[in-house]
């Protein structure tokens, strides 16, 4: 399912990722996410509960996540990283994960018809 899902992502122009050739990669960083996650929730941060300008625990980690890998690439750089590298394009390191976590839907109240929504027979679960 992960494979189908990086397929339908649009890189660049009409250039989509291949799945197949990012599919190690991208249920690595799921992985990784899902058990920071986890991880993220016994902190006393977690617990606590306490919001800090105007974002929860669980908005905060979700944005770390997202600022972590904030970058700019030119297309080209993007294009060519597709067609050689097995790992995903930046943003979609970001968002092809983050579409795959409950926790992420919660947090920011995702619903269907917005661009992060994805219906629960089509998220990767990986434990």
């Amino acid at each position: 399912m992960i494979v189908d899902q990086f397929d339908d992502y649009v890189a660049v122009e009409s250039l989509h990722i291949n799945g197949n050739m990012t599919q190690g990669e991208n249920i690595a960083d799921l992985a990784g996410i899902v058990m920071g996650y986890e991880a993220f929730k016994k902190t006393d941060q977690y617990t606590n509960n306490k919001v800090i300008a105007g974002l929860t625990p669980d908005q905060r980690f979700f944005l770390g996540y997202a600022l972590a890998w904030m970058i700019n690439s030119r297309p080209e750089a993007i294009a060519n990283q597709v067609r050689s590298d097995v790992r995903s394009p930046i943003q979609f390191r970001v968002i092809g994960l983050l579409a795959n976590m409950p926790e992420f839907y919660s947090a920011f109240g995702v619903r269907h018809g917005d661009a992060l929504w994805r219906p629960d027979s089509l998220k990767v679960k990986i434990w």
